[in-house]
């Protein structure tokens, strides 16, 4: 007998989640092995369950979509990862396949797009929402094109981008140690890493600059 694609469902929003859950689940051929309301979460559990796909909500609390990429990607390169959002922008979707994508689905796409989605990277090919300009992948298919981002930005790590969401979304340097699994210490260097880079004093200034480069989504 055959073994079925396993698949692993990362979305913070619970509605959208259990959506996601109940099309899979209606689909004989596919096992869903687990699934994580954070990036944190997201890691262990991909890490433990050893999914052939992975369907991921960019905006997640905690660590970010691009972060949980690069990890699962480092640990499990044959796992294929499929981007769920509702970003369009060139940037986002250049950063996604640089992190490790193999597809990019926006989250407005209908039950069809998405189960042509999953179908593709099951077998292996990418899927690229229709909604996405050709521009934008011809040019990182052929490495014509970079991220358009501020010049400060580029200078910033990825830990140090951990860092910074988890100061946005309002959690001590102990809480922060604690999922990152580094000193408290070394939260403070990266913090003043930020705050020289940056040239921001604050945790509001912290806070504003991580909503405007797509870090920490606004609630309503």
């Amino acid at each position: 007998m055959e073994k079925k694609p396993r698949v692993f469902i990362v979305e913070d929003h619970q509605l959208f989640r259990e959506g996601l859950k109940a099309m899979l689940s209606k689909r004989e051929d596919i096992d869903i092995v687990g699934e994580a309301e954070d990036g944190l979460e997201a890691v262990r559990g991909i890490r433990k369950a050893t999914p052939d796909l992975v369907l991921l909500d960019l905006s997640m609390p905690k660590m970010g979509g691009i972060s949980v990429m690069k990890e699962v990607k480092r640990e499990l390169p044959e796992t294929r990862i499929l981007a769920l959002t509702i970003h369009e922008s060139d940037q986002y979707v250049l950063e996604a396949f640089k992190a490790g994508a193999d597809g990019y689905c926006i989250k407005d796409a209908s039950r069809k797009e998405l189960m042509l989605a999953v179908d593709s990277l099951l077998e292996g090919k990418t899927y690229i929402s229709p909604g996405i300009s050709d521009g934008v992948m011809e040019g990182y298919l052929t490495g014509r094109k970079t991220l358009k981002e501020n010049s400060r930005w580029d200078t910033v790590t990825q830990r140090e981008r951990e860092v910074l969401k988890l100061l946005a979304e309002g959690y001590t340097n102990k809480d922060i140690a604690g999922f990152l699994h580094i000193s408290v210490k070394t939260v403070e260097k990266h913090r003043a890493n930020l705050i020289g880079k940056l040239d921001l004093h604050n945790i509001a200034q912290l806070t504003a600059f991580a909503i405007e480069n797509g870090l920490v989504e606004t609630r309503k």
